[in-house]
């Protein structure tokens, strides 16, 4: 009774729970997704799966609508429309969301599906390897089936030997750089969507930015967010702290030459005050760690993220980021470093799922994660979501193009940065290494870092692959 009555608390099924709305497409957009889907997916009348309910656990919501002013998720449609399925929206936090997933497996109702993830959550390798998740090569072919065509080289990051667990549907890309292009004017700066078009884009000159930018007795600060150092040492250099090779084994990187130049670059800003900070509080977010916060008012020149978030409603993200329909939002990769080899790197995102052990419905769930991939090949529907993010959302067709171009960045050099649930001891030193600069306002070098941290990285990657090779001979 405990353990339901936990699982009752944890999944957020109060009275305050967000009711779901069901937003509309035109008549010409509805058939040519209808039309394209039957060249796709499977017949609704015979489909494994359909009229069925998919539970998703996760700390937000994908797929459903809760407002007016937000576009229609067209893989989810696809679902509800094609197929009469519908989704049971298990709502977490991010910070329990581990807890939260194993009380529900303990108590015999577990989610079908969760988010896949890399540094963003924590489900590869140890909780596949811990029975959490199960493989899903029985439902998946990434190697000859024509929907999951071109995925197959992201999907072997989340794999064991021969066994795969990620359900990846698409390859995005992860962090860029959002900003004012009023502020940017304001301050005289170059645009950096032009100095990326001329090449120009490195961190060198976005540190002159920084400086000239910054003042603390005014509140002003260039870079906030969290995403920031790890954008600067580990996404923008295509170089990673922690690498897996095509053994499927982790190996520290902590002594690569580029990835100190990256982390000194961090340590330099720290040192002059181009972080924010709430005193000698390095951990602090501006306005409780909104994204974006103080973009608009000039008190903040880059806050780095993915584009989920600047992408929403018009209101809300014209409050935080400038007037979207003055065109002051804009967005560019991430700068490339002067002393890499002249490629701007992006680091890959993927989209998809995992499937949970013992999951309740796992026909419905495969059939889902079937339309989130068609949505991203078929290029009637491709449309139709860019249509979506004009119309709605009012991107300009600069941030649809610069959008795309992201994604061919990512397609050119795929790298997927995946250190989400290594081994707790190994992940304990990457967290710690990871945020010492910033975190701690740099009260120690590069190089006393990794003096410091060398050895037990080699230690604890050695440690976990001992137990990743266990678990693949069969034996874990």
């Amino acid at each position: 009774m405990l353990t339901l009555v936990l699982i009752v608390a944890l999944v957020g099924c109060g009275s305050n729970k967000r009711q779901p709305i069901q937003l509309t497409l035109s008549t010409e957009d509805s058939e040519a997704i209808l039309n394209a889907a039957g060249v796709w997916l499977p017949d609704p009348e015979t489909a494994p799966g359909a009229n069925s309910v998919v539970k998703w656990l996760g700390w937000f919501d994908p797929f459903q609508n809760y407002s007016e002013d937000e576009i229609v998720q067209t893989g989810y449609w696809t679902f509800q429309q094609r197929y009469g399925g519908s989704l049971d929206y298990q709502e977490t936090t991010y910070q329990t969301f581990t807890d939260d997933l194993a009380a529900l497996m303990v108590g015999g109702t577990p989610p079908d599906l969760t988010l896949i993830g890399i540094s963003q959550i924590f489900v590869f390798p140890m909780p596949c390897i811990k029975g959490t998740y199960q493989p899903i090569d029985k439902y998946i072919d990434y190697e000859n089936d024509p929907l999951w065509q071109g995925m197959a080289d992201a999907a072997e990051y989340f794999a064991l030997g021969d066994r795969h667990f990620g359900i990846v549907t698409d390859l995005a890309f992860k962090d860029v750089v959002p900003y004012n292009r009023r502020v940017i004017e304001e301050y005289g700066f170059d645009d950096p969507a032009q100095l990326y078009a001329n090449d120009e884009w490195t961190w060198d000159v976005v540190t002159e930015m920084a400086i000239d930018f910054s003042d603390p007795d005014d509140d002003r600060f260039a870079f906030d967010g969290w995403y920031v150092p790890n954008a600067t040492v580990e996404q923008s250099t295509g170089h990673y702290l922690i690498e897996k090779d095509d053994e499927g084994h982790y190996h520290s990187n902590i002594k690569d030459p580029l990835i100190e130049i990256a982390e000194d670059l961090v340590y330099s800003w720290v040192k002059d005050d181009l972080f924010y900070r709430e005193g000698t509080n390095y951990w602090a977010n501006r306005n409780e760690d909104q994204y974006g916060a103080g973009v608009k008012e000039g008190k903040c020149l880059f806050w780095i993220c993915d584009i989920s978030g600047f992408r929403g409603p018009v209101d809300e993200m014209s409050a935080i980021w400038g007037d979207i329909t003055a065109g002051e939002l804009m967005f560019v990769p991430l700068p490339r470093h002067k002393e890499g080899d002249g490629i701007y790197y992006l680091s890959a995102n993927p989209d998809g799922a995992m499937l949970v052990n013992n999951a309740p419905n796992p026909d419905g769930a495969m059939l889902l994660v079937q339309c989130l991939r068609f949505k991203i090949i078929d290029p009637n529907v491709v449309s139709i979501d860019k249509k979506q993010l004009k119309e709605i959302y009012l991107w300009s067709d600069e941030m649809l193009d610069m959008y795309d171009h992201c994604v061919e960045l990512v397609e050119a050099n795929p790298r997927i940065f995946n250190t989400g649930a290594i081994d707790d001891n190994l992940r304990h030193a990457y967290d710690d290494l990871d945020y010492s600069i910033r975190r701690s306002g740099a009260s120690k070098t590069w190089a006393q870092l990794v003096e410091q941290y060398s050895d037990q990285m080699d230690y604890y990657a050695e440690e976990m692959n001992a137990i990743i090779d266990d678990y693949i001979a069969g034996n874990g």
